[in-house]
């Protein structure tokens, strides 16, 4: 058995997962949140892959999760919460250490473009890379702090959102606007959501048996935030998300593209400050702005209501996804495969359907059976005589962390 222990660290919460890199099985997962608050609350889950015997099949549900409601001061705290379930339900870690702890880190700045060994002078440079990304990289950076401590004698990786999308040109990564401006303040596209486009560009290759150098592809990555990006011979070369992931398609609760001056019109009419247009932008925008909530569910079912403003929603969210599929059919000069993942892109079929539905053009033709199949796992669901493979990939971003920080940690 090889695991390894990956940290996702929020700053009031942390989601973990170790996984048996022999097998890419998930053998315990859990969730510690409200940490800071006055009662915090611990979720453990022991999964089959670990309660199976070395030789014998792995029972056919899960273990029911553990829940545990108790202070957690700050992340160390947390984490010691993390271990008692671990010694308490399994898998045993006493007994079976991590051979790594991998961790997600939102922004990589221009600096890091591969899973890098955690050091005392990677943690600064994470540190100080929170200038870009002032809601996420302390907060990764508290879950290192708190991992290094309760496993002091494993190495420890840095995974980044960023470092996928490190391969862009500058014509693609570089804004217009006055150069030195731009260098000074470090004003790029940087893209997000990188561990997931890379996974799930690789995982369709392997489904399709086709060398992942010889495809071009356009993975959307659709849910509460959303990106699609165009991948060419595994490589980045273009991407929604930019200096933030606010750029690019509309999302649960992000507007995406907006005109600039509509910023400073509202400054100047509505009297709106800076924070004011950052939670406009941020939180009250996208799908929950244009129909009151941000589940596409939900929206969903008000279209078939004939709601109004679920319908101008809808058709909004699906215009956006169209203008960048075409904007990326001529970035790659056409497309092998196109894939959705994620919440959405799994899990709603008319939003898929709505996204490709003008691309025949570039000879993607939809199976309108396979696509409203209840199927579940990696597939296809373009016709057969579709040229270009439309596939449905589950996203798994905790596996590809646990497969970059195996790399590292035995290269």
């Amino acid at each position: 058995m090889t695991p390894v222990l990956v940290i996702n660290s929020g700053s009031s919460s942390f989601k973990y997962q170790v996984l048996d890199m022999d097998t890419e099985r998930t053998l315990a997962s859990g969730l510690v949140e409200r940490i800071g608050e006055p009662v915090g609350v611990a979720r453990h889950t022991v999964h089959a892959a670990a309660l199976a015997s070395a030789t014998g099949p792995a029972p056919a549900v899960l273990d029911a999760t553990r829940t545990r409601e108790l202070p957690i001061p700050d992340h160390t705290a947390g984490f010691a919460v993390m271990l008692e379930a671990f010694a308490a339900h399994g898998p045993s870690l006493s007994e079976t250490p991590p051979v790594a702890v991998g961790h997600r880190v939102v922004h990589g700045g221009a600096r890091f473009f591969e899973p890098t060994l955690i050091t005392p002078l990677v943690e600064i440079n994470i540190d100080e890379l929170s200038v870009l990304a002032p809601l996420h990289n302390p907060a990764n950076l508290a879950g290192i702090v708190a991992g290094r401590t309760a496993f002091p004698d494993v190495p420890h990786i840095a995974v980044f959102d960023t470092a996928f999308h490190q391969t862009l040109a500058p014509a693609a990564y570089t804004y217009a606007i006055d150069a030195e401006v731009a260098a000074s303040h470090r004003i790029r596209r940087y893209g997000f959501h990188g561990t997931s486009h890379k996974f799930v560009s690789e995982a369709a290759a392997a489904f399709l048996g086709r060398p992942l150098g010889e495809l071009k592809q356009i993975v959307f990555h659709l849910g509460n935030g959303a990106s699609v990006t165009a991948i060419d011979g595994g490589r980045s070369i273009d991407t929604s998300m930019g200096f933030t992931p606010l750029e690019g398609l509309v999302m649960g609760t992000r507007s995406g593209d907006i005109d600039p001056a509509v910023l400073f019109q509202l400054e100047r009419r509505a009297g709106m400050t800076v924070d004011d247009l950052d939670d406009l932008l941020n939180k009250r925008s996208g799908l929950l702005g244009l129909a009151g909530s941000n589940d596409l569910r939900d929206i969903r079912a008000a279209v078939e209501r004939r709601e109004p403003r679920a319908q101008l929603a809808f058709e909004v969210y699906v215009h956006r996804l169209r203008s960048y599929a075409g904007a990326y059919l001529a970035q790659l000069g056409g497309a092998d495969v196109i894939s959705f993942t994620a919440g959405v892109g799994e899990n709603a079929p008319g939003v898929r359907a709505g996204a490709l539905e003008t691309l025949g053009f570039a000879g993607v033709e939809i199976d309108h059976a396979r696509n409203e199949s209840a199927e579940r796992g990696i597939r296809i669901i373009s016709t057969d005589a579709s040229a270009v493979t439309v596939l449905v990939v589950p996203t798994d971003e905790e596996l590809e962390i646990a497969r970059q920080t195996l790399s590292v940690a035995r290269p």
